[in-house]
């Protein structure tokens, strides 16, 4: 199985890089940007065949190392 995990910065976090792609946007003439937020793609592939299952390994994942929940919000897609 395999799983997605995407990994950005929760609302009210400041975002440097995001800024930083917003004005450089803005210089090469791509207007109507408004507001950049970057984050994060995560691929796994998984042993684990059961979607429930996969789901909690992955959550456990992203809580102990993948994403730092303080400042991060995750999401997961798994697919076969």
């Amino acid at each position: 199985m395999k799983a997605k995990v995407t990994i950005t910065l929760k609302n009210g976090v400041l975002d440097p890089q995001g800024k930083a792609i917003e004005h450089a946007l803005t210089a090469l003439d791509f207007g109507g940007v408004d507001e950049v937020r970057q984050g994060k793609v995560i691929e796994l592939d998984l042993a684990e065949t059961d979607e429930a299952k996969a789901k909690t390994q992955v959550e456990a994942m992203c809580e102990k190392l993948l994403a730092n929940t303080v400042i991060e919000d995750y999401s997961i897609e798994l697919s076969a």
